[in-house]
């Protein structure tokens, strides 16, 4: 186990036709972070219109979709029914691709396994979010949520309300283990929502206490190895405020961050973010 610190000219109708279509998307979400359009647009149509761009943007393995003409069901666990509504009402009569997109409230494991699409609300708690999260991991769904944890749980997309406007974050080891392949208009926004946020000041810390983080027994039955990445608020007086994950296997992952939030820094001037980075090996 080993540990470091820091990290043509002529253009067919079809590509055409996809840039249009991922442009389109962009400006939604450029809009979203207008005043004038939150007055106009409530956050669950905002969110509605995120879930229904990432079903058109995003390239599940040909498998997973089954029949070439099923429909693709967003499902959504939790929550209330007004956003079922809205949400139906933004995907009535549209598709991706050649799949109608439809929308179902999941209640029930077979509800689950028919979903490509799963939008997890923050209401859904902890436990029933991981077990989601678990049963689509096999069945090859693609799975976004609303909480802080999301992502560090295994989720794959993230949708937060920050600042007044809603943004979002990806997880692209969950996605790339999934075989969930996104545009690259939105790999390229999401990228840009990756940098808007890192406002603080950074520096490299030194560290006065880091105990190892514990090797997860089913990882290693797993025999998982690799390396996780993380994004680290820390204090003024060097405790660790906050850890998100920018990469690695979700179980490796949860064990370094655990370990990480009890890590202790060098006192500084201002609340900084550091980089870790870790490899877990045999």
């Amino acid at each position: 186990m080993s540990n470091s610190d820091g990290i043509g000219r002529n253009r067919s109708p079809r590509r055409l036709v996809r840039r249009a279509t991922a442009g389109g998307f962009v400006a939604i979400l450029l809009c979203a972070s207008y005043p004038g359009f939150a007055q106009s647009a409530s956050e669950y149509q905002v969110k509605a219109a995120y879930l229904y761009n990432f079903a058109k943007l995003a390239t599940w393995p040909e498998q997973a979709l089954g029949n070439p003409s099923a429909p693709l069901w967003i499902g959504v666990v939790a929550g209330d029914d007004e956003f079922v509504d809205i949400l139906t009402k933004t995907v009535d009569g549209k598709s991706a691709g050649i799949h109608p997109i439809n929308v179902k409230r999941v209640a029930t494991d077979d509800d689950l396994s028919s979903c490509r699409l799963v939008f997890v609300r923050a209401s859904a708690g902890r436990k029933r979010t991981q077990a989601v999260i678990a049963a689509e991991a096999s069945a090859g769904g693609l799975l976004v949520g609303e909480d802080d944890d999301f992502l560090q749980q295994g989720g794959m997309i993230n949708l937060l309300f920050q600042n007044g406007k809603i943004r979002f974050a990806l997880n692209r080891d969950a996605l790339d283990q999934a075989g969930i392949r996104l545009s690259p208009d939105l790999l390229q926004l999401a990228k840009a929502e990756e940098g808007s946020r890192k406002t603080k000041p950074r520096g490299a810390r030194q560290l006065r206490e880091s105990a190892e983080p514990a090797y997860p027994e089913l990882a290693r039955r797993m025999k998982l190895q690799g390396t996780v990445h993380l994004e680290v608020d820390v204090r003024r007086d060097g405790s660790v405020k906050a850890v998100r994950v920018l990469g690695g296997h979700p179980l490796l992952a949860e064990a370094l961050s655990q370990a990480v939030m009890g890590w202790k820094y060098e006192p500084a001037p201002d609340e900084t973010v550091e980089k870790v980075n870790y490899t877990f090996s045999e």
